[in-house]
This record gives C-alpha cells, structure tokens and sequence, in this order.
C-alpha cells in the first residue's frame, strides 16, 4: 500500500485566490479535490491511491487506464468541468 499520493500537494493559493488554510490539489486531475479524495491521497482509513483512486498514475509514468480516467473523468463527466 502507498503511504501517500505522489501527485497530492497541498496549496494555499491558486491563479485567483489565497486561502488561509492549504487545500489538497491534485496533479493529475489539475484540480483541486475535496477532503474525502484527500483521504484516499493520504491512505487514511485504510485506503490506498494505487487501489482507490480512479486518476491514481503509478510513480514511474507507467499507469493503466487511469490515463483515460484522468482525461474523461471515471463518473463518464469531463474532468476539465469539475474544475
């Protein structure tokens, strides 16, 4: 299991704003995620990225359909939309 999310920041601002408290952000998705992923991301809970998460990219560039996820979304919808 990962310990953690090779492709989890965590930023205090984006292109327009500041915040006072860091935010996960995610950069294969190029998004900010909410605190439930950040949880897959950090494998609380049990939970492991490489397993459970559907834009997890394994570390060394090589990932599976994760690619194709992290281009449409795994829920059918467009990932750039979520943004």
């Amino acid at each position: 299991m990962a310990e953690t999310c090779p492709h989890l920041e965590y930023r205090e601002e984006n292109e327009d704003r500041s915040f006072e408290v860091a935010r996960a952000f995610c950069t294969v998705t190029d998004s900010f995620v909410q605190p439930m992923r950040a949880d897959i991301c950090n494998a609380r809970y049990g939970l492991d990225p490489a397993t459970d998460c559907e834009f997890y990219v394994e570390p060394d560039g090589e990932g599976s359909d994760a690619d194709d996820a992290a281009e449409t979304g795994s829920d059918g919808g467009d990932a750039e939309a979520d943004r």
